[in-house]
């Protein structure tokens, strides 16, 4: 099989997949309609997977974990296993927002759990249709696997406490991946606040992608992180955005750079700000 060099795979080396078995295609496209548009026409072979519901595990109460907390590793194995996945498996992934949405969060989970073989497709499905890969309406038939052993997740996670400690720290770098208006607090179309955790810079994850909505070289996405760490070891690092969904785009970017992934703060500005923590917002910028 064609060999897996990043974590990133480009459409073109996905077409030259569909020649072989043993590999597993997921639509992890999100939005309003998102299984309905699957439906009706998604990446040939692809199975869906829905981030409210699969790739999160959505609690009452907001302030408890954010918009989209992990789902229990126990939850998640149970989804691979109904997907056809076991350890084994080479897994690619595309969304419908140029692998800058739930695709990354998938790649982040199976990452996570130590599963090796899982790229994204750059440019999402997008590029992929472009590039001349079939589409289809037809929902695969998932083939019957031994049920997927996990046990925790190993990536390195970070919780609001810690952010309390570290994040007016320069020994540490707490890194807000929003776009610069919602982290400015010019607006907040999702959260009930606008504005930001005190100490966190902004690095909108869309600074990760070039005008066409690819990702950017490995060498400009090193040079890049390279001086946004600014000699930080990757412990000392945490990436947020909304809620733990669109950071994993920029781990996925520092991935493709040939970096260490830093922690992720799932909860993110959703839970920061549903929880009378210190916050910059637009007018108490305004004031000082």
């Amino acid at each position: 099989m064609l060999e897996q060099n990043s974590p990133l795979i480009q459409a073109a080396e996905l077409l030259q997949l569909r020649e072989w078995s043993g590999w597993v295609l997921i639509d992890a496209s999100n939005g309003p309609g998102a299984k309905e548009s699957y439906e009706k026409a998604h990446l040939e072979g692809a199975k869906h997977v829905d981030l409210n519901t699969e790739l999160a595990t959505i609690l009452p109460d907001v302030a408890i974990g954010g918009r989209h907390p992990l789902p229990s590793p126990a939850k998640f194995a149970a989804l691979l296993t109904r997907l056809g996945i076991h350890p084994s498996t080479r897994v690619v992934i595309y969304d419908n927002s140029n692998a800058a949405n739930a695709a990354a969060r998938l790649w982040w989970m199976l990452r996570a759990i130590g599963h090796a073989k899982v790229q994204v497709v750059d440019g999402g499905m997008q590029a992929a249709v472009a590039a001349g890969f079939p589409v289809s309406s037809e929902v695969p038939e998932v083939a019957p696997t031994a049920p997927y052993p996990v046990a925790e997740w190993n990536l390195p996670l970070a919780d609001i406490e810690e952010i309390d400690r570290i994040a007016q720290d320069p020994a540490h770098l707490v890194i807000d991946v929003r776009d610069n208006y919602r982290y400015q607090g010019e607006s907040e179309p999702i959260d009930l606040i606008a504005g930001h955790i005190p100490g966190a810079i902004n690095v909108p994850f869309s600074t990760n992608l070039d005008q066409n909505g690819f990702f950017l070289s490995p060498e400009l996405l090193r040079t890049k992180y390279l001086s946004v760490f600014a000699g930080r070891k990757p412990n000392d690092i945490v990436v947020h955005c909304g809620s733990g969904v669109t950071a994993c785009h920029t781990l996925l970017a520092v991935a493709a750079a040939g970096l260490e992934i830093p922690k992720l703060y799932v909860g993110s500005w959703s839970e920061w700000s549903r929880n009378n923590r210190p916050m910059v917002t637009k007018e108490n910028q305004a004031h000082n």
